[in-house]
């Protein structure tokens, strides 16, 4: 038993599977680039044979990132569209799946362009309403897909309320947690089955990495996924494993940081005579405000606001940043902003976008760490160009 697994969220994130190399003595757990293990009789090996199975620097990976989400058994995939492919593969044909309405906008290519192609049954619904997931389940209702935060709205979903009607029934909860880290969010914890992460996002924290996590406590769910992913092989490279672990050490302290330049970046959107609206769960008008103070222990990074006209304005203001970086993607130490509809949302019909909300003056912003300063009069002067 890893002794740090009673440690600390800080502590497990810089220690847990990561003891000094026992033969050089190395505090950084090494990069193992072989993919094949010598054997000293046929099936006899050191638990590793085959890197696509099994590697050393993908392993210590798993172990702490199961470990910050409160997990026994962690896995860890080359994308977060291969991680949620994983997961889908668990389910046959005639299975039935209900998903957040508003999803992201690469798991619901995934799911409406590729997955319900092969007999597997879709439902979109507003997890916020309890009343509209019981009227979706079906007999073959095998698992829910939560997304909370959403993105792009930001809707908080209660994960205990939904676990609660789905665990007796034997359905399946998955909660993207992408957007709020384990730092600050730990769904196994309110009765989800499966914490999935784009890892890419904060986890990564430096926009040089792409991967994907499943963690649960479910031991056969696990064995599934398992196999799955030795099958599959959707497996990160040992670099990429390196990279994410050297970031959970850090993991703690920028998601700090990021709440922190959020929540004024937030406020100072909700005063400002150019900006409509402001979603953002730390701030009190925020919906779901209550919801998000009973399940989570902060309130991450990610702001979504309503600019006062239409493509246009939103065109200028986002042409005239500096400091935040227009570009797709979140969850970065720098500071991002994007158009959802033209951009991460693109391929959501645009009727499904006009249902959600998700308009032409809706921006999304992925706070940095830079300085709170900087970041505020970067926004200024962009409101001052429309």
């Amino acid at each position: 038993m890893d002794h740090f697994l009673k440690s600390k969220f800080e502590t497990k994130a810089i220690h847990v599977g990561q003891p000094p190399d026992g033969t050089t003595g190395a505090i950084m757990t090494p990069i193992t680039l072989a993919t094949t293990y010598v054997q000293s009789s046929p099936g006899v090996h050191k638990g590793y044979d085959y890197s696509r199975a099994d590697n050393p620097t993908r392993e210590a990976y798993e172990r702490c990132l199961a470990s910050l989400e409160n997990g026994q058994f962690g896995y860890a995939f080359s994308s977060g569209c291969a991680a949620t492919t994983t997961i889908i593969m668990m389910l046959k044909a005639g299975d039935h799946v209900i998903c957040s309405d508003d999803v992201y906008g690469g798991t619901f290519r995934l799911f409406d362009k590729v997955i319900q192609d092969k007999g597997i049954q879709f439902d979109y619904v507003d997890l916020t309403n309890i009343e509209a997931l019981k009227n979706k389940i079906k007999p073959t209702t095998k698992l829910v897909w939560i997304e909370t935060p959403t993105n792009p709205l930001l809707k908080i979903i209660d994960i205990q309320k939904v676990t609660e009607i789905c665990n007796p029934k034997k359905i399946w909860t998955v909660v993207d947690n992408t957007f709020m880290s384990p730092y600050f969010q730990n769904p196994l914890d309110l009765g989800a089955t499966m914490a999935y992460h784009s890892t890419t996002k904060y986890i990564g924290g430096h926009s040089d990495v792409i991967g994907g996590a499943v963690i649960t406590n479910d031991s056969a769910v696990a064995e599934k996924i398992k196999f799955l992913q030795k099958s599959i092989g959707a497996v990160p490279s040992p670099f990429d494993c390196y990279l994410a672990m050297r970031s959970l050490k850090t993991l703690a302290v920028r998601m700090q940081a990021h709440e922190k330049n959020a929540l004024q970046v937030a406020k100072f959107l909700e005063s400002h005579s150019k900006v409509d609206k402001v979603l953002y769960p730390g701030l009190e008008s925020h919906p779901q405000h209550s919801v998000a103070k009973k399940q989570n222990s902060g309130f991450s990074g990610m702001i979504t606001f309503f600019i006062k006209g239409g493509l246009k304005e939103s065109q200028k203001f986002l042409e005239s940043v500096r400091v935040f970086a227009l570009a797709e993607s979140l969850g970065g130490v720098e500071s991002l902003i994007e158009h959802p509809a033209i951009m991460t949302h693109a391929s959501v019909p645009a009727e499904n976008r006009k249902a959600l909300g998700i308009h032409d003056n809706l921006i999304r912003i992925s706070v940095g760490i830079e300085n709170i300063d900087d970041l505020i009069q970067d926004l200024s002067a962009a409101f001052q160009k429309i």
